[in-house]
C-alpha cells in the first residue's frame, strides 16, 4: 500500500477510534438496539416527555454508529479499488482511489465531531456569557471583541443569535454581555469556549504604543429542557433592577425593566435586558440561572470524576485556556490541546472550529493535539 494511500488510512481509523472511545462502542450497541425496541413500542408516546426524549436519544446514538459503520465500509472499498490497481498496474486506478480517500478522511473529520456530541445537553440551545477582566478600558475593548468573534462564528453555523444582555464600557468595549445562540447542538460546539482568554497587543488606547496584556471570561451554558428540575431557594437571591443600555444608544429604556439576580451560595450571576418589561426580563434571568446551576453540577461531576474540578473565579493569568498574541508576531494557541493559527485575524472573526473540534476530542482522549493550522 503506498505511503499516501496509508496516510489518509491511519487518518480515517483515528477519527473512527476517537468515535468509537467517546461512545463506548458495545456499550452503545446494546444501548441503540434498547432505544430501537423502546421507539416501536406504541405505548411510549403515552408519556411525550419521556417519548421525545427517548427519540432524541435514539436518532443521536444511531447518527454516530451509522457514520463509523458507513466511513468504514467505504474506507474498505477504497482500498479494494487501490489495491486492484496496483495488481493490475493501472495508475488511473490508484489514483481515483487516493482522491476517495482522501474525500474520506475530511468527512471522518469533521464528522467525528458531530458523533462526539453525545452530553445530556449537547443538542440544546447555548447562551454564551463575556465578563472583562481587570484592566479598564483595554479589557473591555477586548471583551467586545470575543463578543463579535462568538457572533460571527454562530452566523457562520447558520445559528440564529440574540443578545440577552449588554452593559456597555466606560469609554469603549463592554463590562459584560450574554448571547442566546439557537441551533442544533449549539452548545455541544459552545462548551468547551469556557474560560479565559488572554490577549497580547499593542493597545490603542496606549498613547505610548506598549505591549498590553487583558484577559477576559466566558462562560458557555446550555438552555436547559423544562423536563429539568432545579431547585432554587427564593432566599437564596438578590435580585436589581437597572436601566438597560447597549451600544451606542441602542435598547436603552426610560424605566428600570433590566433584571440583574444574584445566587448567594455560588455567587453566581445573570442579567436579562433584552425586553422592555421587567417581568419578562426576570423571567428570562431566572431561566439563565437555572442553567447555570445545571452546567455547573454537570461540571464538578465530570470533572470530579477526573479529579481534576476547582472552582474557576479569577480572571487572570494562570487560569486562561487561550491566548491571542497580535504583537509582536501572530499567534493564537489553545493553552489545552495545543492548537495553533497564525491567522489571529480569521480567528477573531469567528473561525474557531479547529480549536473547537481540539478540545472536544481532548475530553476523550485527555491528550493534548500540538497541531498547527498555518494559513
Amino acid at each position: 500500500m503506498r505511503a499516501e494511500a496509508q496516510a489518509y488510512i491511519d487518518r480515517i481509523e483515528a477519527a473512527l477510534g476517537l468515535v468509537r472511545q467517546s461512545l463506548d462502542w458495545d456499550s452503545a450497541l446494546r444501548r441503540l438496539d434498547e432505544l430501537n425496541a423502546r421507539v416501536q413500542d406504541p405505548t411510549l408516546w403515552d408519556n411525550p416527555k419521556e417519548a421525545q426524549k427517548i427519540s432524541r436519544e435514539q436518532k443521536l446514538l444511531e447518527t454516530a454508529v451509522n457514520t463509523v459503520n458507513n466511513i468504514s465500509a467505504e474506507m474498505g472499498d477504497a482500498v479494494e479499488f487501490i489495491e486492484m490497481g496496483e495488481a493490475e498496474g493501472e495508475e488511473s486506478i490508484i489514483k481515483d482511489g487516493l482522491a476517495s480517500l482522501e474525500k474520506l478522511a475530511m468527512r471522518a473529520d469533521a464528522d467525528k465531531v458531530q458523533a462526539l456530541l453525545s452530553g445530556e445537553a449537547d443538542a440544546n440551545d447555548t447562551y454564551i456569557e463575556i465578563h472583562a477582566g481587570a484592566g479598564g478600558t483595554e479589557s473591555q475593548d477586548w471583551a467586545e471583541m470575543l463578543f463579535r468573534m462568538y457572533g460571527r462564528w454562530a452566523e457562520r453555523r447558520g445559528f440564529k443569535v440574540e443578545t440577552v444582555e449588554y452593559q456597555a464600557g466606560d469609554q469603549a468595549g463592554i463590562k459584560s454581555a450574554t448571547l442566546l445562540v439557537k441551533g442544533e447542538n449549539a452548545y455541544g460546539y459552545a462548551k468547551t469556549e469556557s474560560g479565559v482568554h488572554r490577549l497580547v497587543r499593542i493597545s490603542p488606547y496606549d498613547s505610548a504604543a506598549k505591549r498590553h496584556t487583558s484577559f477576559s471570561s466566558v462562560w458557555v451554558y446550555p438552555v436547559i429542557d423544562d423536563d429539568i428540575d432545579i431547585e432554587i431557594n427564593p432566599a437564596d437571591l438578590k435580585v436589581d433592577t437597572y436601566r438597560a443600555s447597549g451600544a451606542g444608544g441602542q435598547h436603552v429604556n426610560t424605566t428600570d425593566s433590566a433584571v440583574r439576580i444574584t445566587h448567594q451560595p455560588t455567587g453566581i450571576v445573570v442579567a436579562s435586558q433584552n425586553d422592555r418589561s421587567q417581568h419578562k426580563n426576570r423571567a428570562t434571568a431566572m431561566n439563565m440561572l437555572k442553567a447555570r446551576l445545571f452546567e455547573r453540577e454537570m461540571a464538578i461531576r465530570e470533572a470530579e470524576a477526573s479529579g481534576e474540578y476547582q472552582e474557576k473565579s479569577e480572571i487572570g493569568w494562570g487560569h486562561q485556556i487561550r491566548s491571542y498574541v497580535l504583537q509582536p508576531y501572530q499567534m493564537v494557541k489553545d493553552l489545552r490541546t495545543g492548537f495553533t493559527s497564525s491567522s489571529p485575524d480569521k480567528v477573531l472573526d469567528g473561525e474557531i472550529d479547529g480549536y473547537i473540534s481540539a478540545a472536544l476530542a481532548q475530553r476523550v482522549t485527555g491528550e493534548t493535539v500540538d497541531v498547527e493550522d498555518v494559513e
